[in-house]
């Protein structure tokens, strides 16, 4: 059994970093060209094409403001709206799940087409809140059906038992449900950061141009058809989910019972 595992974990490191390690050395070097016998060739110019775009930097720190600001609102409502389905029974349960699984069966531009409208009436268009709203719509089902997951494999007698006890809501949260939930909480940072950063269509719809993110800086890159620019863009565009992810990783680690638990496995 140790045997598979190894072969598995070496097959995946493989799978995973050999790709990774392509994209970074073509960052690095001039576009291939082995059938013409050239080797390769180590160059800056990717990344120096790449941060001369004035909306670089803008760009990327809206991108990392808003994929938090989404990412944070996916938690709470994940959290509250996965223990509610899963330690309450009412009519119409299975209706309001099908509802709340329904922005991802609509097309989104359809939802932001609509939405825009709305916001431009109050005032929302064109604002940062408007666009991580907007970003709302095709991550938040993901993340409820995750933490709904999750509060089942905990067991509704894992839930009461803190109750019985005399524990407060809160203090039930922090020091028994996130740290048991850890490998949702993962699931759905990575899974949210991602689907908010690639979010081109609705973000130019509801920001206006007025709020720029990478993607929008991203598309007129793809008029150059240099392979070296385009994997120098998608390098910097990868290290944004790992920051945040890094960021959630060291709150993880503030949890109780994480440095104990870190303890007994080394």
């Amino acid at each position: 059994m140790r045997h598979y595992k190894i072969r598995f974990y070496v097959l995946a490191s493989f799978l995973f970093l050999f790709p990774a390690l392509l994209l970074v050395l073509q960052s690095l070097s001039k576009t291939w060209r082995f059938q013409r016998g050239e080797g390769i060739r180590f160059q800056l110019d990717s990344f120096q094409v790449l941060l001369s775009d004035p909306n670089l930097w803008s760009a990327t720190g809206w991108s990392i403001t808003i994929g938090l600001l989404v990412l944070l609102i996916n938690l709470v409502v994940g959290i509250t709206t996965g223990k509610a389905l899963t330690s309450l029974s009412f009519r119409g349960k299975s209706f309001i799940e099908a509802v709340m699984l329904a922005p991802i069966l609509v097309p989104v531009l359809a939802i932001a087409i609509g939405l825009h409208l709305f916001m431009i009436r109050i005032g929302l268009a064109d604002t940062a809140l408007g666009v991580v709203l907007i970003h709302l719509v095709p991550t938040v089902p993901y993340s409820i059906k995750i933490f709904q997951n999750a509060y089942q494999q905990l067991g509704r007698s894992m839930l009461d038992q803190p109750v019985i006890l005399g524990s407060n809501p809160w203090h039930q949260l922090v020091t028994i449900e996130l740290p048991l939930m850890k490998p949702a909480i993962r699931s759905v940072t990575f899974l949210t950061i991602v689907i908010s950063l690639s979010q081109y269509a609705i973000t130019s719809i509801v920001g206006g141009g007025t709020i720029i993110t990478l993607p929008m800086v991203f598309f007129p890159f793809l008029d150059t058809a240099n392979a070296s620019i385009m994997a120098a863009f998608s390098v910097w565009f990868a290290m944004i989910p790992f920051f945040l992810y890094m960021i959630v990783e060291a709150l993880l680690w503030l949890l109780p019972y994480s440095k104990k638990m870190r303890r007994t496995t080394t």
